[in-house]
């Protein structure tokens, strides 16, 4: 089984002294793993950081078996952010999500485009409100929609309007952009809640039934920006 297309990096492993596995989410083929051979060597270590965009050649003697990749670098995403922490944290994050909540061999074209808009969205200056509504776009797309504003409850309290939405067992407040999508949220608070709730939902619907943790980076990424508090 011999294809050609393009993909983003999703995760590295060493294999051997020469080599790595690597995951990676390609336009036509979905997440697909394979070996790099060379992959330690200076040349072409600077190509894998995860994120980076590459043109791929895979080579599999089988569907079943482990397949080799040969690339070359066709964006070079996460050098750009090597000097902007809260970013590159960023981008292991959701590299991390896609990785673990997408299946082996699975075209989804909606995915590879939601993974192209994320950096775009890197470049804006609002950019960690639009990561959380591009968080709950890429569980939609999966299947898991989270619809907060038919879920939420209207309440002045104060004069000022709180969103809740409550079950038998608990009661949450929901940050008001994710309901009234305010252009001029500067609130970090804010920010840390909606990750919270989006991380919450994820967990309980989708990891926790099936035995899998949040990915350790999102946990950095969300520690990374506390630290701004």
């Amino acid at each position: 089984m011999n294809w050609d297309d393009t993909g983003f990096l999703l995760s590295k492993n060493r294999y051997n002294e020469n080599s790595v596995i690597s995951e990676i989410f390609t336009q036509d083929h979905g997440k697909v793993s394979g070996i790099i051979f060379g992959g330690t060597s200076k040349k072409i270590k600077n190509y894998l950081q995860i994120g980076n965009k590459l043109h791929i050649s895979f080579n599999s003697k089988s569907e079943n078996r482990l397949g080799y990749f040969k690339i070359e670098i066709s964006k070079a995403y996460s050098p750009i952010y090597f000097d902007k922490p809260k970013k590159l944290n960023c981008i292991s994050s959701a590299m991390n999500l896609i990785k673990i909540l997408t299946a082996e061999s699975q075209s989804n074209i909606k995915v590879y485009e939601l993974i192209d808009d994320f950096f775009l969205i890197l470049t804006k200056t609002n950019w960690l409100k639009e990561y959380i509504f591009w968080e709950l776009k890429l569980l939609s797309v999966l299947g898991f929609n989270l619809e907060l504003k038919k879920l939420v409850i209207k309440k002045i309290v104060k004069d000022k309007v709180i969103y809740i939405v409550e079950s038998p067992t608990e009661k949450k407040v929901v940050p008001n952009f994710l309901i009234d999508n305010n252009n001029d949220l500067d609130n970090l608070n804010d920010i840390l809640d909606g990750l919270k709730l989006v991380g919450d939902f994820m967990y309980k619907t989708i990891l926790k039934p099936n035995n899998i943790n949040l990915p350790i980076s999102r946990n950095q990424f969300i520690d990374s920006l506390k630290s701004f508090i």
